[in-house]
């Protein structure tokens, strides 16, 4: 059914339209059984003290099944054939919570190469679903967003947000609930050297760079590839505005501090009460991001699935790319995550230190943590050319 509710995404409904059979055949973490999660005896998981036993932790990751080394063929300004190699690993946990110890993981990823039978094309994706059909809202994200870029040219802006808002489209006409469900999406799409990174909500793609300075020396910088879309963002709290939501904090919501006085700062200065979304007339649906897929009531007030996108193209100086749901980044500073990436030849033992931190940060603030999920990837081996700077990089 979900193929036939819009015209582009029908034309690719055999997977392996889309990806090559070993990416489709992959696991994610919103299906994965926790039998089928147990960790490799080859990847090291350190935990000690908290809720959970070490087994009780390992039952929780998934998608642990080593690093896959790939060849991505390019051509350089000269025309010249060359190569490149890439090596990628994935980690989800599922969340830990008190009061629901059997809550499914809201996440899902993918992780495809030879995406539409091409040898230079790949997609890389998270998708952080919410609400009480945030699993399937995730998986359907997941499943219909590749579908709706493999008919569309790579590189076209348009056609990036064309793909996310049919997906939206396709989820609200589906058997799924998503008034008050939907979920974040970021999705990396590589061919060649060339980068766009697509982002609804508050997920996060970041790279690390080498730079050298004017003196000569040389270290890892790190660049945002996307910017959180919450009501943090002045330019995203004023366009929800306009469509009548109103952004409040819960205590300003329930009369414990001035509603006309803007109570927040900065992002990395939350205390744990964000800015939230509420309508006009009701104590709902306060979503603390601006953008996603589904969230059908939110939408009214501003919540839409336009995503922004950016534009890089990778080079000698490019280390690595870490995707990964806001479950990390709620804790740990890009800067620390493109640090962590790279303390590991191993991309695969990078994500599972990127989740097991996220996971002891998270208990040492909220008796809780969230679902998370990482993708990393390692870049090496590009001919040595003039690097051209990447076009829109946000610093973090």
């Amino acid at each position: 059914r979900a193929a036939s509710d819009m015209g582009c995404a029908s034309s690719a409904t055999n997977p392996n339209d889309v990806a090559s059979p070993r990416a489709t055949d992959a696991e994610t973490p919103s299906t994965s059984s926790a039998s089928a999660s147990a960790v490799p005896v080859n990847y090291l998981v350190r935990l000690r003290g908290g809720p959970l036993t070490q087994n009780e932790y390992n039952s929780r990751l998934s998608g642990v099944d080593g690093t896959h080394t790939v060849s991505v063929p390019y051509t350089d300004d000269s025309g010249t054939n060359r190569a490149y190699q890439m090596r990628y690993a994935t980690c989800s946990q599922r969340g830990y919570y008190p009061e629901a110890a059997d809550k499914l993981n809201q996440d899902a990823y993918a992780a495809l190469e030879r995406f539409r039978g091409r040898e230079d094309e790949f997609v890389f994706a998270v998708f952080d679903g919410h609400g009480e059909c945030g699993t399937e809202c995730a998986v359907f994200a997941r499943d219909r967003v590749p579908m709706e870029m493999a008919c569309r040219e790579f590189g076209d802006v348009e056609g990036y947000c064309a793909a996310f808002e049919a997906t939206n489209a396709a989820l609200r006409k589906s058997d799924i609930d998503d008034a008050l469900s939907g979920t974040t999406g970021i999705v990396a799409h590589i061919r060649g050297r060339e980068l766009y990174v697509i982002n609804v909500g508050d997920s996060r793609a970041t790279m690390g760079m080498t730079q050298t300075s004017e003196s000569g020396v040389e270290s890892v910088e790190t660049f945002d590839l996307s910017s959180d879309q919450t009501p943090f963002r002045k330019d995203e709290c004023e366009r929800v505005k306009q469509y009548g939501a109103r952004v409040l904090t819960l205590d300003q919501l329930e009369g414990f501090k001035d509603p006309n006085v803007q109570c927040w700062g900065t992002e990395q200065d939350d205390d744990g009460d964000p800015p939230r979304l509420w309508a006009s007339n009701g104590m709902y649906p306060g979503t603390a991001f601006t953008r996603s897929i589904g969230d059908a009531v939110a939408e009214r007030i501003g919540v839409v699935a336009t995503p922004e996108i950016e534009h890089v193209r990778l080079s000698k100086d490019t280390k690595c790319l870490v995707i990964a749901s806001d479950g990390v980044f709620e804790f740990i500073p890009s800067a620390s995550v493109v640090k962590t990436a790279l303390a590991s030849e191993d991309p695969q033992q990078s994500a599972i230190s990127l989740v097991v931190e996220s996971y002891k940060l998270w208990l040492q603030y909220e008796t809780r943590t969230d679902d998370i999920t990482v993708i990393v990837l390692l870049f090496e081996d590009f001919f040595d050319e003039e690097v051209i700077e990447p076009q829109t990089p946000l610093q973090s």
